[in-house]
């Protein structure tokens, strides 16, 4: 079990460190990578003193919960310009209206009903947050996500049928496998699809994601410690 770190912003300033030497030693430039801050089910005084640090991408589970925490009048002014907001958690059908409006990026599109919803919220607001499909890579039946066999065809239909204009993918290896093939599968279904973002790697696989081309790395316990 991962302790509270006693600073937050101390680890957040360590995962930066790592996520940076993890890059050069890919042979890639640490500004390629965006840190996620997982900040679901954290109170704000642990992330408060991210934020201060400069941190300004933070990803949540569930709608409501986000309302929650940064509806605040005074912590958007605590953020400022640059916030970015992104949904990594199960969305359902009947919050997709609301997480269009709130969110600015959805990184679990994974089921034609949902793919017409959000269609449907995005033509009636005008305007909506980019996409990511969720793979599951692994399989797992408690997992949402499309399957690896029919990833090609889903992202075809949310951008032939639906008119989404998708920006990437997302994936959660099994907890008890080694990450590196699941990486490198969602990198070669992202590839053959023309999509240029890789949201992978948690607390304790990030650094393996961006040996294997990660563009988002989501870490929660890393900095904030268990929730």
């Amino acid at each position: 079990m991962t302790a509270s770190p006693a600073d937050p912003a101390a680890a957040y300033a360590a995962v930066l460190a790592r996520i940076a030497r993890a890059a050069r030693a890919a042979g890639r430039e640490p500004a390629d990578v965006t840190l996620v801050a997982v900040s679901k089910q954290q109170p704000w005084d642990r992330i408060a003193p991210v934020l201060a640090a400069g941190q300004r991408v933070f990803g949540e589970n569930r709608v409501q919960e986000a309302h929650e925490r940064w509806d605040d009048p005074g912590r958007k002014v605590q953020a400022g310009e640059g916030l970015e907001l992104r949904l990594i958690g199960p969305l359902q059908t009947n919050k997709a209206h609301d997480a269009v409006a709130f969110f600015d990026v959805i990184e679990t599109l994974d089921r034609d009903r949902l793919a017409r919803t959000l269609a449907e919220a995005i033509q009636k607001r005008g305007a909506g947050p980019r996409l990511l499909v969720q793979v599951n890579t692994g399989e797992e039946p408690q997992k949402a996500g499309v399957a690896p066999a029919d990833a090609d065809a889903f992202v075809r239909d949310c951008r032939t049928m639906y008119g989404l204009v998708l920006e990437g993918l997302m994936c959660i290896p099994p907890a008890d496998e080694p990450p590196g093939p699941h990486f490198a599968l969602l990198a070669k279904i992202a590839a053959r699809n023309g999509l240029a973002t890789l949201s992978m790697g948690m607390s304790a696989d990030f650094e393996t994601a961006i040996r294997f081309g990660a563009t988002h790395v989501r870490v929660g316990s890393a900095i904030f410690g268990d929730r």
